[in-house]
């Protein structure tokens, strides 16, 4: 049994429990799913060799606040140096989501 397995039998027991690791989950998932879109956009990792004098790098990023049935939850936006990264996994200025749930579970 994984990890994963575990603490996700052992936050059944307990509904507030259950709520916490949810919303831990939804934020390290996002966070991971806009890195890898960044990633994607740039085309190549990130600390890689080819994006040396690419034209165009990681600049950071910023925070969103998402509200979900489990809570609100801290989104990590990652941005790019020339602003032309858009992504396309939260909705623009959405501050709520219901949708967002169900792809997060389905993917699962």
């Amino acid at each position: 049994m994984t990890d994963f397995n575990k603490e996700c039998l052992n936050a059944l027991l307990n509904k507030e429990k259950f709520d916490e690791f949810m919303r831990t989950q939804l934020e390290e998932g996002l966070d991971q799913l806009l890195e890898s879109e960044l990633t994607a956009f740039l085309g190549y990792d990130p600390y890689a060799r080819e994006g040396w004098n690419s034209g165009n790098s990681r600049n950071g990023s910023y925070f969103r606040q998402v509200k979900t049935q489990f809570g609100p939850i801290r989104v990590q936006v990652p941005r790019d140096r020339k602003g032309e990264f858009h992504q396309h996994t939260l909705p623009a200025y959405g501050q709520h989501t219901d949708t967002l749930e169900a792809t997060v579970i389905q993917l699962y």
